[in-house]
């Protein structure tokens, strides 16, 4: 029993200081995702804009449906960031891109705005 509780304390002790000294690195990592998301909602928001003249037939509703997807695995780790109205990034974003909810899309571009990428939206 010793011998398996060894490596598994190891283990903790190695994740616990990891995480007291990468503070910077996951602040790092959270700008880094913040950044992909607000890219990626840019890339929703031309392509959706592209097709909006195309009829429903044409390729250009599947490309954004594929640039929405995008956007959303984006979205899934800042998925619990607020964003106002009682909202959250998932819930605006869903709102957003299968509803056409123009508020809540008008708070994803804030949200971006907020963390510093709002030139990679519309």
């Amino acid at each position: 029993m010793l011998k398996a509780a060894v490596p598994v304390l190891a283990l903790v002790a190695v994740a616990a200081a990891g995480c007291s000294s990468s503070e910077g690195k996951d602040e790092q990592q959270l700008t880094a995702q913040r950044e992909n998301y607000c890219m990626q909602l840019g890339t929703w928001q031309k392509a959706r804009n592209a097709a909006g003249t195309d009829t429903p037939e044409s390729s250009g509703y599947d490309e954004v449906g594929a640039v929405a997807q995008d956007a959303f695995l984006a979205m899934r780790p800042l998925r619990d960031e607020a964003v106002g109205g009682g909202r959250t990034l998932a819930e605006a974003t869903v709102a957003a891109m299968n509803n056409s909810d123009s508020e809540a899309e008008g708070r994803i571009v804030q949200y971006c705005g907020d963390v510093g990428f709002e030139t990679l939206t519309r």
